[in-house]
């Protein structure tokens, strides 16, 4: 049962609460044991960045990853919707919802060869260069 009464809180003052003249249960637990002087060659062997702990990771660097997709898959991806019966028509060419698909931005490595009507929040110039060549359209999120 929880209660707020616990041993270190009623030894509060005592220098080494309740656990004997030398206090065994001080000074623990912020090392592993021995890594400077005996286990120094575990340390080299095994752990060799152990010692090298500096700072911390902003918890914004280790957020939202970003899901790409390059020019080259399109045409397997319309492929593979259209073998599924899902792939939409519109003005004729198919249209691909990259945003809805999970993806954010469209990169451009590869080559598309079919005209594509591509919905993405992001691409960068060259991708859209290069779905422009084939015939295509790249919409912002927005339109």
């Amino acid at each position: 049962m929880p209660h707020k009464l616990r041993k270190t809180r009623k030894k509060r003052g005592s220098r080494t609460h309740g656990y004997g003249q030398v206090g065994q249960h001080r000074e623990k637990g912020h090392r592993k044991p021995g890594y400077n002087k005996h286990g120094w060659t575990y340390v080299v062997k095994y752990e060799p960045e152990y010692f090298g702990k500096r700072g911390f990771t902003s918890p914004r660097s280790l957020g939202r990853k970003i899901n790409v997709i390059n020019v080259g898959e399109l045409d397997e991806l319309a492929d593979r919707l259209t073998m599924e019966e899902k792939l939409e028509q519109k003005e004729g060419k198919a249209f691909l919802d990259l945003d809805q698909m999970g993806y954010d931005k469209l990169l451009a490595r590869g080559s598309v060869t079919k005209p594509f009507l591509v919905k993405i929040a992001s691409y960068s110039e060259q991708a859209a260069k290069k779905v422009e060549e084939a015939g295509g359209q790249i919409l912002k999120e927005t339109d």
